[in-house]
């Protein structure tokens, strides 16, 4: 694993065996006239071995480059009060482009950047920390973006790809220069009890992006975001085709979102890969432009641009929304097919209250190309939705994910 891009490095592909600390309370100072303080934290494995970055050189000023005490400790236990990004665009490194996307996603670059915490084929990760906070000091990346002077595509904070048993717990992530958490062709990844914290005008700041992954759950999270607060996605048109690895087994439950420009819950719009067995509850979604969004808008806007078969549409079926209740609604619902030939079909709506807001829009409803059935919906759904005596079905069985306990373990600095 990789921490602080003050300078160009490349990918470990190791065993990870250590876990990483992030301490809330303890500046440098303070840490190190306190190193027998020990430090409880949930996990699927406990570890054996810890360190201290400052008994590396590391400062914990916020103001320090510590490249060199990250490269000493990074295969020990570390704690910091605050991890910050650098903010110079030179210092990142640039990764190679991932398969399924075929470069940058950013179109007025080109180049990919290295995130601030990365990983590739490792197994056995723990991000975690009481609450510690990650810095991603995104503000310059932000105006270049919005200026159009970047040299390469905004970095994320967190990004971990090929890997299995990954889990980020119990940290604050603040003002990413673009994703705030992404995890890629990976399986087995818990996500629980992170804050993350954006301004709400600023574009692309997502907050979690599970993409192409398997057996995955995110839980217990707050998140104030610019762009979707959670974003499934599995790659980009004719890449995501070819690459073909689906996001599947998804979990997403317990999450508070406020994002008053895009959408609590996101479907896409990278989706070419396939997305599959998605199960959403206990979702509170505060002044946010949409509770749940379903999109495919990039494959329909680029098919002339990027050269791929215009017939490859996606398939969109079987998606159940039930137990809804909605205060100040401007658009209870808008639900658009891609033509009579790709309808959006299977969609069923049972047990949603809605109450409009005094300036809604007008029809309440609007669906095109859509089929489905609607049970005990307030205001009345659009014709294609006709009412049934029914309750939108919700899956029974449990994931692989559900199973993983975690244990109680500390560590003594």
């Amino acid at each position: 694993m990789e921490f602080c891009k003050y300078r160009k490095y490349q990918a470990l592909q190791i065993i990870i065996s250590t876990v990483f600390i992030l301490g809330s309370s303890l500046n440098g100072s303070a840490l190190a006239e306190s190193l027998q303080k020990t430090v409880e934290y949930k996990a699927i494995n406990c570890r054996k071995h810890s360190a201290v970055l400052t008994d590396f050189g590391a400062v914990g000023d916020g103001k320090t480059p510590n490249t060199k005490a990250f490269e000493e400790a990074i295969k020990n236990l570390s704690q910091m009060h605050v991890l910050l990004a650098s903010q110079d665009e030179d210092e990142w490194p640039v990764l190679t482009p991932l398969p399924s996307y075929g470069g940058a996603r950013e179109n007025v670059v080109f180049e990919r950047s290295g995130s601030l915490i990365f990983a590739s084929n490792v197994t056995d990760v723990i991000i975690t920390g009481e609450n510690g906070t990650v810095d991603g000091q995104g503000a310059v990346w932000w105006e270049k973006f919005k200026e159009k002077k970047l040299k390469k595509e905004r970095p994320y904070l967190i990004e971990i790809m090929y890997s299995d048993q990954v889990q980020i717990s119990n940290i604050t992530l603040i003002n990413s220069p673009q994703w705030h958490v992404h995890p890629i062709y990976s399986s087995n990844v818990l996500i629980q009890g992170v804050t993350i914290l954006a301004p709400v005008h600023v574009p692309n700041t997502d907050g979690i992006n599970p993409d192409s992954c398997t057996n995955v759950i995110i839980q217990d999270c707050y998140i104030v975001s610019g762009d979707d607060c959670i974003a499934v996605k599995s790659g980009l048109d004719q890449y995501g085709i070819k690459v073909g690895m689906p996001m599947k087994q998804l979990i997403i439950r317990r999450i508070t979102c406020i994002s008053p420009k895009s959408a609590a819950i996101a479907l896409g719009s990278e989706m070419s890969g396939g997305i599959e067995d998605v199960r959403v509850e206990d979702i509170t979604a505060i002044n946010t432009e949409s509770a749940v969004r379903v999109k495919t808008a990039d494959l329909i806007r680029h098919t002339l641009m990027r050269g791929y078969d215009p017939k490859a549409l996606p398939e969109i079926t079987n998606i159940n929304y039930r137990d809804i209740v909605a205060d100040n609604v401007t658009i209870p619902g808008k639900l658009e097919g891609l033509g009579e030939e790709n309808p959006f079909t299977g969609i069923c709506i049972s047990n949603v209250t809605m109450t409009l807001a005094k300036k809604h829009g007008e029809p309440a409803w609007n669906c095109t190309a859509v089929s489905g059935v609607s049970s005990n919906v307030t205001p009345m759904p659009c014709a294609a939705l006709p009412q049934k005596n029914l309750e939108c079905p919700f899956p029974e069985d449990t994931l692989p994910i559900e199973k993983v306990s975690l244990q109680t373990c500390s560590a003594t600095f």
